[in-house]
């Protein structure tokens, strides 16, 4: 069973409705990557007056900063409709041109987790994306044949996690490509602005600057760190968000001034009390912890990473003083390695 955590970037069943009812429609409702935003606003702009489909669009970056959002947003600015689906749920051929023969003019297919495309969809979709129009063929042996299937003209939105994963012919194919990185707390303190907004609750601002500290610098993690603070003040704290009461909800729920939860923590004492403090190996970690390469790199890492608390090296991972002091632990440099603070 997948675990669940409250600062996983990664969206959850069960708060999709939720999260949906937060996001913008258009782009000058988006706040943040704003060389993006004006990229597209371009892109957009000049597709419409030639009365053209969007090129292609490849939105990449860690999860929860905005890249299905963005695709409902073009779909929006360019007054199409959006097809959406993912990867792992497109497993054959076939499954894949019954959507592409069903799109209209204009119309946006977004494709999430679009590096987990299995390999014959994937080069199946290169002449969709590039001819407009599909190969099918029928029949086998002496009696096949090929029939080629026209398609309206669309726009291919992917979205990754992992762009190094999409191979060069499909990544080539992508006329835009964009890259989204962490918010700073200032952006993601709009975001909760706006949010609180919707959700109708009083928020101070101190309040909203101390959930966007603790939210990774990411907008989805903000909004659900809102909802769970938004309960706490109804119930304990007469509806008023103040910063006392956010500190006193995410105590509750194990996570620091940092943004760090129980996970995170047991990631950085592992390294610093198991193994003086790094190098170590992903191996030995993921044994160490009982937990899956796969949570600790994807989940765990790119976070501690962007906030220097744990750097990679040729020899593994080691802990930064930074690391050391958020857990009030004595920095310990290693004889013979290099001091890395």
């Amino acid at each position: 069973m997948a675990r669940v955590r409250l600062v996983s970037a990664e969206e959850q069943t069960e708060e999709e409705t939720y999260q949906r009812s937060l996001r913008p429609s258009v782009l000058a409702e988006f706040t943040g990557q704003k060389q993006v935003v004006a990229n597209l606003a371009i892109a957009v702009e000049a597709a419409r007056r030639r009365n053209e489909a969007l090129d292609h669009v490849l939105l990449y970056g860690p999860p929860g900063l905005g890249k299905t959002t963005l695709a409902h947003i073009i779909a929006n600015e360019m007054k199409s409709n959006i097809i959406s689906t993912s990867g792992p749920a497109i497993e054959r051929p076939g499954d894949l041109m019954g959507i592409l023969t069903n799109l209209e003019d204009g119309d946006v297919l977004f494709i999430d987790e679009i590096h987990r495309l299995p390999k014959v969809v994937e080069e199946f979709i290169y002449s969709a994306m590039e001819d407009f129009q599909i190969d099918f063929v029928v029949d086998k042996g002496a009696f096949a044949k090929t029939i080629k299937v026209p398609l309206k003209r669309f726009t291919l939105v992917g979205a990754t996690t992992r762009a190094g994963l999409l191979s060069a012919p499909l990544r080539e194919r992508f006329g835009i490509f964009h890259h989204l990185d962490f918010y700073p707390p200032e952006e993601l303190a709009e975001i909760l602005e706006r949010s609180a907004s919707i959700l109708k609750v009083s928020v101070e601002d101190e309040a909203r600057a101390e959930i966007a500290r603790r939210s990774r610098g990411t907008p989805r993690i903000a909004n659900r760190l809102l909802k769970r603070v938004r309960d706490y003040a109804q119930v304990k704290a007469e509806g008023v968000i103040t910063k006392d009461v956010v500190a006193a909800s995410l105590a509750m729920e194990g996570i620091d001034d940092a943004g760090l939860d129980n996970l995170d923590r047991k990631y950085l004492r592992a390294i610093i009390e198991f193994y003086g403090g790094g190098p170590v190996g992903i191996e030995a970690l993921s044994a160490t912890l009982n937990e899956e390469q796969d949570t600790l790199v994807d989940m765990v890492e790119p976070f501690l990473l962007k906030i220097g608390f744990v750097v990679r090296t040729a020899s593994g991972r080691r802990a930064t003083e930074h690391a050391f002091r958020h857990l009030g632990i004595a920095p310990n440099v290693q004889k013979g390695l290099p001091a890395l603070f």
